[in-house]
C-alpha cells in the first residue's frame, strides 16, 4: 500500500493551506466551548423565597415576619420554600397581635409556597429555573437537564464516527454544526421544561459529534507534525476559548432566552466555511474518489506555490488505501474520551499503534468479556473503570458548581476556564518526562486534597477558598489529561480500543451523574466537596496500585501485560497461557 503521507509530502508541513485549514477547523470548535457549560448560567437557581401576595389581609409587621428563618451555611436566613400559613397570620393582623412578642412564630403552621416565588436579580434576571419554577420540590428538574445534556454528548460520542465514516467528514462537520446552532437556536422558543430538555439532549449530540468529526477531519487533512500542533493548540486552546468566552456572554446578558441566541450567532459564521474547508482527501481515496481527492491536493499546491505531480495517485496501486480511515476512527475514539482531551502526542502514538495494528495477520475478534478474561486484566479493567469514572464526575461537578463558589459566578466561570489551559501543558510535560502512575495519582491526590479540606476555610477568606478550589480544578483537569495515554498503554493489542472505549464509556457515565453530586449542595453546602475530594483521593491512591507503563513497549498479548502491585509477585493467571 502505498503511504499517503509520503504522497503528499511535496506539499510540506505549514503551508499556507494548512494554515487555513487549521485555524478554520479550530475556529469551529469555539461554539463547543459555549455549550459544553452554558448551563451553568441557563440553569442558574437565584436566592428565592416565597411570595406573599398583595391581597393578604395583612400588617407590614406581620408581612414582614410571614417566612420563616432557617439555618443555612451556619447563618440564620429566610426559608426558600415555606411560609407561615397566611390565613392564621391574616387573624392575628386583624386582632392586632405582633410577631414574637404576642405570637411565638416558631409554634405556627407552615405551608408551602402556594403563590409562586420571588427571585434575586441580583445574578441572574432570567433562567430557566425562574422561568418555569425550578425549585424546591421541582428542584430535581435542574440536575437532570444538565445529566440529559450528556446523555446526548454519549450518544453523539458513538454515532459521530460512524457517520462520518459512510458520509464523509466535511457533511458530517457542518451537519452536526447545523444541529448544535440550529437546535440551540429552538431552546429559545422552549414553552415548558420538558421541551427545553428534550432539545438540549439533541445539542449535546450535535456538540460531541462536531468537536469528534472536526478533529477527525484536521488529523487526516494536516501533516505528521502540525497535527501535534492542532490537536493542543487548535483543539485546546480554541475550545478553552470557547468556554471563557461563556462567562462575558453570560455576565453582559442575564436573560436566558438572549443568552442562548447570542450563543448560537457565532455558529452562522461557521457557514461560510463550508467553501473553504474541504473533504478529507484521505476519505476520498478510500471511497475509490480519486480524482476529487487528487483534486483538493492540486489546489493545496497551488495555494502553497507548490508544483504538484501529473499524477498522485495509481489508483490500482491505492486500492487498499480504504484503510485510510482507521485514522479518522482512532481519532474519533480519541476524542469520545472526553470532548476536550487534547494531549496530541499521545494521539499520534495511538494513530500509529492502530495503523500497525489493522495489518490482515492482527485482525483477530475480540469480546468485552476478554477484558475480564484474567484476573490481572480483570483487575486492571475495574481499576480503570473506576479511575475514568471518578476523575470525570470530580472535573465535571467542579465545573458545574463554579456559581456555588465564593465570590461572582461569572469571575468564577471564567478562572475555572482559564486553569485548564495550565493543566493541560503541566500533563503534558508530565507524560513526557515522569511515571505515569505516579504523575495521574499526585495530580488526582493534588487536587482531591484541597477539594477536600476547602471545609476548613473560614468563611471570610473567600478568596483562598476560590483559589483552593482552582487548585483542586486544575489537578483533577491534568490527570483527566493523562489518563486517555495511561490506559492505552496497558492493554495489549487485541483489547486495547475495547479498553479505551470502555472507559471512555465510564467517563461519560461520571458526566452524567456529576450534576447530582453539585445538587447536594442544597442540602450542605460542603457535602459535594467532600464527597468529590474524598472519592479522588481514594482512586488517586488507588492508581498506586496499577502497573507502570512508562519506558514499557506496549504489550501485544495477554502474556505481555503488567501485573498491578499486588500481583507482581504471585504466579501467573492459568487462563493467562492462552492469550
Amino acid at each position: 500500500m502505498r503511504d499517503y503521507d509520503a504522497a503528499t509530502a511535496f506539499l510540506g508541513e505549514w503551508g499556507r493551506f494548512q494554515r487555513l485549514v487549521f485555524f478554520l477547523l479550530s475556529a469551529s470548535i469555539i461554539p463547543n466551548g459555549f455549550n459544553g457549560m452554558s448551563v451553568v448560567f441557563l440553569a442558574g437557581t437565584p436566592e428565592h423565597r416565597c411570595v406573599v401576595p398583595r391581597g393578604a389581609n395583612l400588617s407590614g409587621e406581620w408581612r414582614n415576619a410571614s417566612i420563616p428563618l432557617e439555618l443555612r451555611g451556619g447563618q440564620e436566613v429566610p426559608s426558600r420554600c415555606r411560609r407561615y400559613r397566611l390565613a392564621a397570620l391574616a387573624n392575628f393582623s386583624a386582632l392586632g397581635l405582633r410577631p414574637g412578642s404576642d405570637v411565638e412564630l416558631e409554634a405556627l403552621e407552615l405551608e408551602p409556597c402556594l403563590d409562586g416565588w420571588e427571585y434575586s436579580r441580583d445574578v441572574y434576571r432570567s433562567t430557566i429555573v425562574t422561568e418555569w419554577n425550578l425549585v424546591c420540590e421541582d428542584d430535581w428538574k435542574t440536575p437532570l437537564t444538565t445529566s440529559l445534556f450528556f446523555v446526548g454528548v454519549l450518544i453523539g460520542s458513538f454515532i459521530s464516527g460512524q457517520l462520518s465514516d459512510r458520509f464523509g467528514r466535511k457533511n458530517i462537520l457542518f451537519l452536526t454544526m447545523a444541529v448544535q446552532t440550529g437546535f440551540s437556536f429552538l431552546q429559545i422558543f422552549s414553552t415548558n421544561w420538558e421541551m427545553f430538555t428534550v432539545l438540549f439532549l439533541i445539542v449535546g449530540m450535535g456538540q460531541i459529534s462536531n468537536y469528534v468529526v472536526a478533529f477527525i477531519l484536521g488529523t487526516e487533512i494536516l501533516g505528521k507534525s502540525v497535527r501535534i500542533l492542532f490537536s493542543t493548540l487548535g483543539v485546546c486552546i480554541f475550545f478553552a476559548i470557547g468556554y471563557m468566552l461563556l462567562p462575558l456572554f453570560a455576565y453582559f446578558i442575564r436573560d436566558w432566552r438572549m443568552l442562548l441566541l447570542a450563543l448560537t450567532v457565532p455558529g452562522l459564521f461557521c457557514i461560510p466555511l463550508w467553501w473553504i474547508i474541504p473533504e478529507s482527501p484521505r476519505w476520498l481515496i478510500s471511497q475509490g474518489r480519486y480524482k476529487e481527492a487528487e483534486a483538493i491536493i492540486q489546489k493545496a499546491a497551488k495555494m502553497n506555490g507548490i508544483p504538484a505531480p501529473a499524477v498522485l495517485f495509481d489508483t490500482a496501486e491505492d486500492r487498499d488505501a480504504a484503510s485510510y480511515p482507521s485514522l479518522g476512527r482512532i481519532c474519533h475514539l480519541t476524542v469520545t474520551l472526553k470532548f476536550w482531551l487534547k494531549i496530541s502526542s499521545q494521539v499520534e502514538v495511538l494513530v500509529r499503534i492502530k495503523m500497525q495494528d489493522s495489518k490482515p495477520q492482527q485482525q483477530q475478534k475480540a469480546i468485552l468479556l476478554d477484558l475480564f478474561r484474567t484476573r490481572n486484566i480483570a483487575t486492571i479493567t475495574i481499576m480503570s473503570l473506576l479511575l475514568w469514572f471518578f476523575t470525570s464526575v470530580g472535573y465535571f461537578g467542579l465545573s458545574l458548581s463554579t456559581p456555588d463558589w465564593h465570590g461572582n459566578a461569572y469571575v468564577n466561570c471564567f478562572l475555572s476556564a482559564v486553569i485548564e489551559v495550565p493543566a493541560y501543558v503541566i500533563a503534558w510535560l508530565l507524560l513526557r518526562s515522569l511515571p505515569r502512575r505516579y504523575s495521574v495519582s499526585g495530580t488526582l491526590f493534588l487536587g482531591g486534597s484541597v477539594v477536600l479540606f476547602i471545609q476548613l476555610v473560614p468563611a471570610e477568606l473567600n478568596v483562598l477558598s476560590v483559589g483552593l478550589v482552582m487548585l483542586g480544578k486544575f489537578g483533577i483537569t491534568a490527570a483527566f489529561s493523562m489518563l486517555y495515554v495511561y490506559s492505552v498503554e496497558l492493554y495489549p493489542t487485541l483489547v486495547r480500543n475495547m479498553a479505551v472505549g470502555a472507559t471512555s464509556t465510564a467517563s461519560r457515565l461520571g458526566s452524567i451523574i456529576a450534576p447530582y453530586f453539585v445538587y447536594l449542595g442544597a442540602y450542605d453546602r460542603f457535602l459535594p466537596y467532600i464527597l468529590m475530594g474524598s472519592l479522588t483521593v481514594l482512586i488517586g491512591i488507588l492508581t498506586l496500585f496499577l502497573p507502570e507503563s512508562y519506558g514499557n513497549p506496549l504489550p501485544e498479548s495477554f502474556e505481555q501485560m503488567l501485573k498491578v502491585k499486588w500481583c507482581k509477585s504471585q504466579k501467573a493467571d492459568p487462563g493467562q497461557a492462552q492469550g
